[in-house]
């Protein structure tokens, strides 16, 4: 499928960003102030790399992303970013050993997304399913006080989503970036201020 090209898709070109989608997560940062230097990041679903860019810039040279997809990328990326093809859910010994020395994780964020069908009650769920599994692996390696960012398609699911992971974080807000497609579905929840899982 042709990507569309606006403003945002050239723009990304000209400063040399894996895709478009970077402009989400940087209106995101900027208005909640997500991530700092020094820090360790696990991007879930990153492929093309946009966001792991991003991520490696705001965290600096001390800090460490690991970008997780079962697609590959054709980006190149600076010492502080690793890029993994994996399956993020599946306890590879090979993921493991990527994460080990960067766990627990300051900040998780997840752009996954299903396939979707064109279905719309089939593409929520499925969207729905992937937050969740997101919020298990979040529940496992965030580390206390971090934070935690993830798409999700709109529907009644959001509020469903938001009451799962109510408990844990210190605040919850959704988030409709400017650089969405006006005819996008996604919506970001962003969590702040992780308590801990003492479950």
């Amino acid at each position: 499928m042709k990507q569309y090209q606006d403003k945002y898709f050239k723009r990304a070109k000209k400063e040399n960003y894996a895709a478009r989608s970077v402009y989400k997560l940087k209106e995101m940062d900027k208005r909640f102030h997500i991530f700092a230097k020094g820090q360790t990041v696990l991007d879930l679903g990153a492929a093309p790399g946009s966001w792991t860019q991003f991520a490696g810039e705001k965290v600096g040279k001390s800090g460490r992303v690991l970008g997780v997809d079962i697609q590959t990328t054709r980006h190149t990326f600076p010492d502080n970013i690793t890029f993994l093809q994996a399956d993020v859910f599946s306890d590879s010994p090979e993921l493991l050993e990527a994460m080990e020395p960067l766990v627990p994780f300051d900040v998780i964020i997840s752009d996954m997304a299903p396939k979707t069908t064109g279905v719309k009650f089939a593409d929520q769920a499925n969207s729905l399913e992937l937050c969740e599994r997101a919020f298990e692996v979040a529940l496992k390696y965030l580390k206390k006080g971090g934070n935690f960012a993830v798409k999700i398609f709109e529907g009644g699911e959001i509020s469903d989503y938001r009451n799962l992971i109510r408990p844990y974080f210190g605040k919850i807000k959704n988030f409709k970036p400017h650089s969405s497609r006006a005819e996008s579905k996604e919506i970001f929840i962003v969590a702040l201020g992780f308590k801990g899982n003492d479950g």
